[in-house]
């Protein structure tokens, strides 16, 4: 069984259940995917396979890729990614996966590059509390001090202060999957997902 596949994040609605209750879900154009390799134990420490998505120009790959793709005779493919297997029984090389290895009701796991809010304050990134606002106060929203005096003598490593915010990898997990639409490559899930519109992520099935 194919363990995960590869999509984009078309953004999130709300739909009504049978007893009108709305429900907030995000809405992924997942795949269709292709299986690019398969690793054996035999010359790896572990069972694996590895999946391509989104066919692009050639031009717009380095050779090292090209040149893995094309010993397939595969596509260019812009993504790839690698997933864990117990059992490699009826996977083939150039397979070709979609959604509708998924089911209604199942549960996955979906990771992304959360949205980049670029260089930010102590009082965004880590909820510092501001200073006095009147009576001359001239710390609003500075961080405050950030050392110990002549003893240690430096900042320590850690230390929470202003910098990027965002843009890391995350993974959301036990989203129930609530519509499944083969024909349009189309995967809806409960609740939000991580990035902005057109973020690629990796959906995962979790093991009941």
């Amino acid at each position: 069984m194919i363990p995960g596949i590869l999509g984009t994040k078309l953004g999130m609605t709300q739909i009504f259940d049978e007893s009108g209750v709305a429900i907030p879900v995000t809405v992924i154009k997942a795949g269709p995917c292709i299986l690019t390799q398969i690793k054996a134990n035999e010359g790896h420490k572990f069972q694996s396979i590895q999946i391509g998505f989104s066919e692009v120009k050639e031009s717009l790959l380095n050779k090292p890729l090209l040149g893995h793709l094309k010993k397939s005779q595969l596509p260019a493919l812009k993504y790839l990614k690698e997933y864990k297997v117990t059992s490699l029984e009826g996977l083939e090389v150039s397979q070709k996966i979609t959604v509708d290895s998924f089911e209604v009701g199942k549960k996955v796991s979906i990771s992304g590059k959360t949205i980049g809010k670029g260089f930010q304050g102590t009082v965004k990134r880590f909820n510092f509390t501001r200073g006095p606002m009147t009576h001359g106060s001239k710390n609003h929203r500075e961080p405050g001090s950030i050392g110990q005096g002549s003893t240690p003598a430096k900042v320590h490593k850690g230390k929470k202060m202003a910098g990027r915010l965002g843009g890391k990898q995350s993974t959301i997990k036990n989203l129930q999957i609530i519509h499944v639409n083969v024909n349009n490559n189309i995967l809806v899930v409960k609740g939000a997902v991580p990035g902005k519109k057109g973020n690629i992520l990796s959906i995962q099935r979790e093991e009941n």
